[in-house]
């Protein structure tokens, strides 16, 4: 589904990513960990044509995304709350969305009805913009709008910082369905190991923009990356 070959990324001279091979299929519940400056947004910056590489290229199903727009449709992210409209309301923003991606509004709504649990009643009906919310809101908007349209590929980076323990848990839920049931492909990174290893089937460990290890879960992947990052063991 995704394919990167010999990709890299330079910001005056100094490499801040480079990964010669990665493919993730379709369908995979992708995750992507490392500390501060190891390349996690650069990646998805690229993979979304944020950001042109310096070196390489990203296909996404067969489209390189540096060249064709072709990959968009089938294609959504929530980044950061820049990917928000500020002054819209959260019913505003999903119909903008709706609209860019082929949705009428009841399409919308009856989407939007299946997260009220999610958004714990602060969302909708609240007569307030967006860039009135919590930062916490703010997400648990921008995260149900990448869901409107049926997208195969989601991509979300550090979904759960700012979400409270009760939301954090019913997205673990709605992550582990869109890959398991709906066969959506979802790359999620994150600071925190517990979660990501709770909803990714394979996880990639990002060190200085390189690729030093790339795990298929299991009940020892936890443990194996709380060695990693305390220094304890070499995992790579």
């Amino acid at each position: 589904m995704i394919t990167t070959t010999n990709l890299s990324k330079k910001y005056s001279g100094k490499e801040v990513l480079n990964i010669s091979s990665l493919d993730i299929p379709k369908g995979q519940s992708f995750g992507l960990v490392g500390n501060n400056g190891a390349g996690k947004t650069t990646y998805f910056s690229l993979l979304l044509d944020l950001i042109r590489p310096t070196t390489g290229d990203i296909k996404n199903n067969g489209i390189l995304v540096s060249q064709s727009e072709d990959w968009k449709p089938f294609t959504s992210a929530f980044i950061d709350e820049s990917f928000l409209i500020g002054y819209l309301t959260p019913e505003e923003y999903f119909y903008f969305i709706g609209d860019l991606r082929g949705q009428n509004k009841q399409d919308v709504d009856n989407l939007v009805a299946q997260f009220a649990d999610f958004f714990h009643g602060e969302i909708l009906g609240q007569k307030k913009y967006l860039r009135d919310l919590s930062k916490g809101n703010q997400k648990k908007a921008g995260i149900v709008a990448a869901l409107i349209g049926n997208p195969e590929v989601i991509i979300l980076d550090e979904p759960f910082a700012n979400l409270d323990p009760t939301t954090q848990i019913r997205l673990k839920e709605i992550i582990k369905d869109l890959a398991e049931t709906k066969g959506v492909t979802v790359l999620v990174s994150s600071h925190d190991l517990m979660h990501v290893t709770d909803v990714c089937e394979r996880i990639v460990v990002l060190d200085k923009g390189h690729v030093i290890k790339d795990i298929q879960t299991s009940e020892a992947t936890l443990k194996e990356l709380e060695a990693h990052f305390s220094g304890a063991v070499d995992v790579a």
